[in-house]
């Protein structure tokens, strides 16, 4: 009798544990494909499992330090077993793991290696800016070392220019349009579009796309009057194969080019300012360059209140071995980045004395050109550079500062990308009138 009431209670207990075997693997099962029922039960039965096993130890090391354990056991190795399965596949489940294994670290996207070494270098800088941290002007004259001046005889007028013609009309959809839903995204929104200087930041608040794509940013002064203005506050800057004492050949030239393409293709009233303000004394000096410019712009504005688009051109600085160019319609194009200041310091927030009423309609402008350029020229425009301070860009609602090639470009590359330039400037200002 004794014996067979024994085996009746081992039988009762050998069921008990397949029980318990098989509502743990059911369970398993169930967390595998994301059902967690009964979530305090599953971890009485997890305790239970790891007190039975005595491995309690070891599986909360393999929870809390995974990485330690997987280089000490050789590089993850397999359990050995099915209890070591069973208790390994109990473990995973356990809350805390989940979350410390679930953690991903967050890298924003970087567009290309010239922006890379912008973020590194903290940012695009201005000649006439303070360096937050140590107080100091940055002393960028070594950059203009850079600048190749071979002497290469620049082709005659009217050899390289492509035929003005007559206003095209809209040009075919190469590229891709965003949705509302894409754009309303902040996070996707900023991550696509733009690059974010260390020392700044922006909010949802600001960088809304809803908001600054609702904004009008077509011209309301028919051709009559000036309606345009183009300057370049470093009037110095050149490229791979610039001549040395032709403005025609630097950043000036190519602005010559865009001037003339937008009067006489697309019929804006344009007027094109080649005065310097980074060359003083016959020596290169951009300490005050921003200030010069701004005093002139300021004096031109007030002869032509009719004037409602500033764009300062500019070429950008890289790398030697970096080469911002694509192609469009089979010529050599180079690339080219819009560019705002924010007026903001992370550290300090509103910069106060560099005031700017019309950020929002600055960072309206270059997102609609930005997004023209992605429909019509996918690749001609890098993402959109903030930056936190101001660049003159108060003194109009339609503010523009371009960054266009940059010195290891050529001439005809950037004589190329004027094209596509006024073409998106037309899509986004709209009929001259």
């Amino acid at each position: 009798m004794r014996k067979q009431s024994s085996r009746k209670i081992g039988k009762a207990i050998n069921g008990l544990v397949w029980l318990l075997i098989v509502g743990m693997g059911l369970y398993i099962l169930c967390s595998s494909v994301r059902v967690r029922p009964l979530r305090k039960l599953s971890y009485i039965w997890k305790a239970g499992l790891l007190e039975m096993e005595g491995d309690l130890q070891r599986a909360a090391t393999k929870t809390l330090y995974p990485a330690l354990v997987y280089t000490a056991s050789g590089g993850g190795a397999k359990a050995d077993s099915l209890e070591e399965w069973v208790l390994e596949r109990a473990v995973s489940i356990i809350p805390l793991y989940g979350f410390l294994t679930g953690q991903q670290d967050y890298t924003p996207a970087i567009e290309s290696t010239a922006a890379y070494e912008i973020l590194i270098q903290g940012g695009v800088h201005d000649e006439n800016e303070i360096n937050q941290e140590t107080g100091e002007a940055f002393d960028l004259a070594e950059q203009v070392e850079e600048e190749n001046q071979q002497a290469t005889e620049p082709e005659p007028d009217g050899e390289s220019k492509a035929d003005l013609g007559e206003v095209p009309s809209e040009p075919s959809v190469q590229g891709r349009e965003y949705s509302a839903a894409e754009l309303s995204d902040f996070d996707f929104l900023k991550n696509n579009f733009y690059i974010i200087e260390s020392n700044t930041d922006i909010s949802s608040d600001l960088l809304n796309a809803g908001a600054l794509l609702s904004m009008d940013m077509t011209l309301q002064q028919d051709s009559s009057a000036p309606q345009i203005l183009i300057y370049h506050t470093h009037s110095q800057e050149g490229f791979a194969d610039s001549v040395e004492g032709d403005v025609r050949t630097t950043i000036v030239g190519v602005g010559d080019r865009l001037t003339e393409i937008l009067r006489e293709r697309f019929g804006y009233n344009v007027i094109h300012n080649t005065n310097v303000y980074d060359y003083m004394d016959g020596e290169l000096d951009r300490n005050r360059a921003y200030t010069l410019a701004a005093e002139d712009v300021k004096r031109i504005l007030a002869e032509n209140p009719s004037i409602e688009v500033l764009i300062d051109l500019h070429r950008d600085g890289v790398n030697e071995d970096t080469h911002l160019v694509t192609e469009v319609d089979g010529k050599p194009t180079a690339q080219f980045m819009f560019f705002n200041g924010l007026s903001y310091s992370r550290r300090n927030g509103p910069i106060s004395y560099l005031y700017n009423p019309y950020i929002g309609e600055n960072l309206a402008l270059s997102l609609q050109l930005k997004l023209a350029c992605e429909k019509y020229y996918p690749g001609v425009s890098r993402k959109i550079y903030l930056k936190s301070l101001r660049y003159n860009l108060h003194l109009r609602p339609k503010s523009l500062l371009v960054e266009a090639g940059a010195q290891t470009n050529t001439l005809e590359e950037m004589m190329n990308a004027m094209d596509p330039l006024a073409e998106v400037l037309y899509q986004v200002l709209g009929n001259p009138k």
